[in-house]
Formats: structure tokens, sequence, C-alpha cells
């Protein structure tokens, strides 16, 4: 895997980011895309409108363009992508178990067989890759503020553990920067009943109206609940989908956005 986490490497027809875990196993394949080559315009294009490699379905893009980005991802993949139906929640799903054409509704997926493909999509919130060291098991998690509050990177690393899992790696993709990611009390509230010292991942910003805003570390806020459920080694986090324009879409920057995939698979023998 790339060790600089930050550098944007041209994998076959488009640039990727690639995880700078260390001690990953030889087996296992990750990165995440960013909007650069495919065929989506305007605001699901790169930053000029053209070219965008737009993977959400559910955006009101051009479907056959969202199509055609999925054809061109699924080209370097071992298997064809079923993306899930995330609801901020958080569901763990079975990669063996998902069925094209169902909701599969989670904001997670596992997989312990070669070459089946875990993905989420974002465009600001936080994707995170999992792996075991031993390179049996990966997992895909989405996790904006309402998931990441409401377990599911724990649930996740809980459902690898059952399956097997011993010492667990993860990378925090791009995702909105602790700069850019302006939140109400009502978000404060909802880490501080998980997490004692939270008040430490919140920056105050504003008043506006008496109601304080905050500034939220969503990376910071991942590893510490990580690192409270013993993964100590927990990478990334060094991007901003926000303030990088030219690289990465965003919702809370543009309105009206594309997604982009992080994916991770153990690969065939």
């Amino acid at each position: 895997m790339n060790p600089g986490g930050k550098d944007l490497t041209a994998l076959a027809p488009f640039p990727v980011v690639l995880p700078n875990w260390q001690h990953d196993p030889a087996n296992v394949r990750a990165f995440a895309n960013t909007r650069h080559g495919g065929v989506s315009l305007g605001p699901y294009g790169d930053a000029t409108g053209r070219n965008g490699l737009n993977l959400g379905g559910h955006v009101n893009d051009d479907p056959l363009a969202v199509k055609q980005n999925r054809d061109k991802l699924n080209l370097q993949l071992p298997s064809d992508v079923i993306f899930l139906s995330q609801v901020h929640g958080n569901i763990i799903l079975n990669a063996a178990d998902l069925i094209i054409g169902n909701a599969n509704t989670g904001d997670a997926v596992l997989s312990t067989q070669a070459g089946q493909v875990c993905a989420v999509l974002t465009a600001d919130c936080l994707p995170v890759l999992f792996t075991d060291v031993a390179g049996k098991v990966v997992a895909a998690a989405h996790a904006g503020w309402r998931g990441l509050a409401g377990g599911v990177l724990q649930n996740t690393v809980l459902a690898m553990r059952d399956k097997g899992a011993q010492e667990i790696i993860a990378w925090l993709g791009p995702a909105i920067g602790p700069q850019e990611f302006e939140v109400g009390r009502d978000v404060l509230d909802a880490f501080a009943a998980k997490i004692p010292d939270a008040q430490a991942y919140f920056k105050v910003r504003a008043s506006q109206d008496g109601a304080e805003k905050y500034l939220a570390d969503l990376y910071g806020l991942a590893r510490k609940l990580l690192n409270d459920i013993g993964l100590d080694q927990v990478f990334g986090g060094d991007h901003c989908t926000v303030t990088e324009v030219a690289e990465f879409y965003s919702y809370r920057r543009d309105g009206v956005s594309g997604r982009m995939a992080s994916l991770i698979w153990i690969a065939p023998d």
C-alpha cells in the first residue's frame, strides 16, 4: 500500500487514495476513488464540471452516467460491487448475503471470502476500512456523525471478531475535516453520552441566535471510539472533502454532489 496516504495514485483509468496503514496483509486490496475519471457532468463532474466518477445512484445524476461509472469501477475489481442502502445507522451486513436489486439496508459490510468487495459511499461522511493483520476478515463502514455516535464502528469490529479476526487495523478515508464540520449542541450531547471527554473533540465556533455552534473533529472521535475498544493501529484521517475541491465530492460544500466509494477486499489466490 501507499506509505503516504495523502498522495493520489493513478490506478488503471482513474486516480485513487490508498490506505497508509502499516503491516497490511499482502492479500488485501483497498482504495477510495476521487471525483476524477468518469463521465458524469455538472455538480457530479470533476471541478470543471466534466469527467466525474460519481458512483451514487440516489443523487439525481444521469442513471446512464452512473452505470458507466460503476462499470468502469467494476472492471478494476474481482467482483461487481453491490452498494448498500445506507441509513446512518449501525447495522452490519455480510457481503455474501447481499443481493442485487434488494435494499441491502445497512451502514457497514464485512467479508471473509476472497474476491468479495466491501464498499461504502460517502461525500463528507467518514468511510472506515478494516482488515485483520492475518488478512482473513475485511470490512467497510459508513460513519456520519449519527452512525458514529450510534456505534457503527464498534459493531463492525465486533462482527469481525465474531468471524475470527484477531488484531484489527483501520483506515479513516476522506471525510469532512475538523475545521469545516460545523454542528449544533445536539451533536456534542450525542457524543458526550458515549465519551466522557467528548468536549475535547469540539471547538466552539460561534453563537447564533443564542445557540452555540461547534467545529467537530470526526476523525478524532472515530480514533477515540476505536482506541477504546482495543484498536491501536488507526491510520488516515488526513484529508478534507470540503477544502480539497479539486479531488473530492462534498455535499456540505456544494449541496448537490456526487458520491465516492471506499472499497476493500481479500484478493483471490
